[in-house]
């Protein structure tokens, strides 16, 4: 299974960094938490031709 991590400082959101995660990735599913519950993030893993399974917000 391949996998990719970035380092980020405390304050910065996973959510802005998932981009350059999914970025030339290839895989069925992108399996996250609702961090990354954007529609940016799903847009982009559509894109890449991922089926996206991440819990939706409380809110």
């Amino acid at each position: 299974m391949p996998l990719r991590i970035l380092v980020t400082a405390d304050a910065t959101a996973d959510c802005k960094q998932a981009i350059a995660l999914i970025d030339g990735f290839g895989a069925e599913y992108l399996l996250a938490d609702r961090g990354y519950d954007t529609n940016e993030v799903i847009e982009n893993a559509s894109l890449a031709g991922m089926s996206f399974v991440i819990p939706p917000k409380r809110n």
